[in-house]
């Protein structure tokens, strides 16, 4: 089995071997509807002792939709010096065209997701939203709208899209969120099923080298070893700091919180930590349980 991962009582332990932080919002930062205990004073702490703090996010909207959330929900801008989200990306992509996959889209797309994400399609030339699969060229993929569906909800759809070989943009490359202490699934995990049907996607977000190279740029381009990923995800977090190559800090109660625990404390498991870890192919710096100083009361 994988050596133990160390875990701290907060990021105060390791931040003096980090210039830059790329912090994940849903799961560190927040649960969707308020931020953790702790995590504001962190963030604070460490942009007072000079750090940069970028946020990234799986969000499928744009940054400023994510910057008024944040405001709704108590987490004040003092507390970072970027932010980047998925749906800009995938915005920025279906603006520019500077792929080739996002040149051979067409101009009509069917949106799979909730109208509180379509400013990732707004304002941007040349691309028309229709009502039906048959009048569709491509698929635009940011969730789901009611917290209850489920992958099955929509395969008549999906395996209709796959019949079609309509390629699919994902703009939110998350499985699933906790959503108030619910569980809930992401547009990545109507993406993942999508491929199984052996239909074409292109994923915007985390795990995916693209963002955060973004993130560097934004960072004014820090030196990797200095840079520190914070998140609670194997799948896009931890995958995506060890594709950039840059260290990860686990948190371990965000979507793996109650895999994680001891069973009779409630506590942090190690050794399940170091086997979750394994499996993944993955090795984390150092793990907490929530975001924070030097410790929760």
């Amino acid at each position: 089995m994988t050596d133990s991962i160390p875990i701290l009582d907060g990021i105060a332990a390791i931040r003096d071997r980090y210039d830059a932080f790329i912090v994940d919002l849903w799961g560190v930062v927040h649960d969707g509807v308020t931020p953790y205990p702790g995590v504001i004073d962190c963030l604070q702490r460490l942009r007072a002792e000079g750090k940069q703090v970028c946020l990234l996010s799986n969000a499928p909207r744009r940054v400023g939709s994510v910057v008024q959330r944040l405001a709704q929900i108590g987490v004040p801008e003092d507390c970072w010096d970027a932010i980047l989200s998925s749906g800009e990306a995938a915005h920025l992509a279906l603006a520019t065209r500077d792929d080739d996959f996002h040149q051979a889209l067409g101009e009509r797309f069917l949106h799979l997701g909730p109208e509180r994400d379509a400013d990732v399609y707004e304002a941007v030339d040349d691309v028309v939203r229709v009502d039906g699969l048959d009048d569709a060229e491509f698929v635009l993929n940011t969730g789901i709208d009611d917290p209850d569906e489920r992958v099955e909800d929509h395969a008549p759809l999906l395996e209709a899209a796959a019949a079609r070989r309509l390629p699919m943009i994902c703009a939110n490359p998350d499985i699933v969120v906790i959503v108030g202490g619910k569980m809930q699934i992401c547009a990545g995990a109507l993406a993942q099923h999508y491929e199984t049907l052996g239909g074409e996607v292109f994923y915007h977000g985390k795990p995916h080298p693209p963002v955060y190279r973004r993130c560097f740029e934004l960072l004014g381009r820090p030196d990797p070893a200095r840079v520190l990923a914070i998140g609670d995800s194997f799948h896009t977090d931890m995958a995506g700091a060890a594709a950039a190559g840059i260290d990860g800090l686990f948190v371990i109660g965000g979507i793996h919180g109650a895999e994680l625990r001891d069973a009779a404390s409630g506590r942090p498991d190690a050794h399940k930590l170091a086997a979750a870890a394994e499996r993944h192919g993955l090795r984390p710096v150092a793990a907490v349980e929530r975001l924070n100083w030097d410790g929760l009361a």
